[in-house]
């Protein structure tokens, strides 16, 4: 089974800088804020398990980080250990934590997709890995734009596609049969990497699998895009802009990044294209058109090189 690469070594860091670190977080917050709604600041690994319909190892986990870096107390009484937030622990959460937005998702939902994603990764990657790729993902998104609607299929969505760029193997023999792994990178993911991904998919079909990421995503692509598209007959799909992360691109074969500078890791062993083209933020439809145009043929050149 093939499991999540190794986490990068920890650097040393203050008790602040790691308490702040710990809450970033979006488990680990909902623990603060359960711990601050209890009477005495504290509750047990069960209790705060069935609050966010999270299994009881998982709640475990994120209580021993919060331990290890200060935010907790942890006392054994009998046969239970109860975590606590000390006095002066709770009175700096009760300015750091923000209120919960209405787009907060529950336990019982975020357990739920990392429930289905399971079952679809089956095999593939132990549930421990999709939990942290589906929380990962989540807060990602959250920082983003906590209040879109769709944060939870969002969420989902954004997950499954980096799992399914974690089970891409260049090793392997037989890896000449699988689809070319093309990934685009513009600033907002709202523009250029859209058009260019839209096209990819709609002309190369099956040949390719296509990815786009942001180094700075904003929360929506721009409509101008989407009606640019929709006057040749590209579909955009359920398509949305995303955080670029390093499983996207270590999965690509090709990595064409357009106006984000130095923002996308390089790995060995995949070849990088920095095509130069005009951003259609805030341009007139025009424009957008002429930039639609320059990206179609700059695909169409990139899909003959890969032949058939």
């Amino acid at each position: 089974m093939r499991d999540a690469r190794s986490e990068p070594t920890p650097q040393p860091a203050t008790s602040a800088s790691r308490g702040l670190h710990a809450l970033g977080d979006p488990t680990r917050s909902a623990i603060a804020r359960l711990l601050l709604d209890e009477p005495a600041h504290e509750s047990t690994v069960g209790r705060l398990a069935t609050a966010l319909s999270l299994r009881q190892p998982t709640v475990s986990h994120h209580l021993k980080v919060l331990a290890d870096a200060e935010i907790l107390d942890r006392e054994p009484r009998g046969r239970e250990v109860w975590y606590s937030l000390p006095d002066r622990v709770a009175a700096l959460l009760e300015e750091w934590l923000e209120p919960t937005s209405p787009a907060d998702m529950s336990g019982a939902l975020l357990s739920k997709i990392i429930d289905d994603l399971s079952v679809r990764f089956t095999g593939t990657f132990s549930r421990e890995t999709v939990e942290r790729v589906v929380l990962d993902s989540y807060d990602l998104l959250r920082r983003r734009d906590g209040n879109s609607r769709t944060l939870a299929s969002s969420t989902a969505q954004f997950a499954a596609e980096r799992l399914s760029a974690r089970d891409v193997d260049h090793d392997d023999a037989r890896s000449s049969a699988r689809p070319i792994e093309v990934l685009f990178v513009c600033v907002q993911n709202a523009g250029r990497s859209q058009l260019a991904s839209a096209i990819m998919r709609h002309i190369g079909g099956d040949r390719v699998r296509v990815r786009t990421a942001g180094s700075a995503p904003i929360d929506q692509i721009r409509p101008a895009v989407v009606a640019a598209l929709d006057e040749i007959g590209v579909p955009l799909g359920g398509e949305f802009p995303k955080p670029l992360t390093d499983d996207v691109v270590q999965a690509a074969d090709v990595v064409v990044t357009m106006g984000c500078g130095d923002a996308c890791p390089v790995f060995p062993g995949r070849r990088y294209l920095d095509w130069s083209v005009d951003d259609p933020a805030g341009q007139p439809i025009d424009v957008v058109r002429r930039i639609r145009d320059d990206i179609d043929e700059r695909v169409r050149g990139l899909l003959a090189e890969f032949g058939n």
